[in-house]
């Protein structure tokens, strides 16, 4: 099993960025999907997440202005960041929780957003 993540990229301060995430392999069954960040020093952080059954959670600091959403049909989670700030700067990480033969925590490669000021 392989998660993708794509989508980062430099954007100024009030812009925005979609970030995608596909789990691909034999995957019989998804639990929930998570995006984290991360910078150098710091712990790595859950920004969001989103259950199969369509359950979202937020990081206080980003409600309101990101959305995580699914298609379940794809193994694909998405991140839709608007009104992006200097301080969402991170490498952006997608999390699975997931089954194949047995049930395992997943890692995409993570992905770099840059908000500039």
């Amino acid at each position: 099993v392989q998660l993708q993540a794509s989508g980062g990229g430099l954007v100024q301060a009030g812009g925005s960025l979609r970030l995608s995430c596909a789990a691909s392999g034999t995957i019989f069954s998804i639990n929930y999907m998570n995006w984290y960040r991360q910078t150098p020093g710091k712990q790595r952080d859950l920004v969001a997440g989103i259950t199969s059954g369509g359950i979202t959670n937020y990081l206080d600091s980003v409600k309101g202005r990101f959305t995580v959403s699914s298609d379940d049909a794809k193994n694909t989670v998405y991140l839709q960041m608007n009104s992006l700030k200097p301080g969402d700067t991170a490498i952006y990480y997608c999390h699975a929780r997931l089954r194949t033969t047995t049930w395992g925590d997943y890692w995409g490669q993570g992905t770099l957003v840059t908000v500039s000021s």
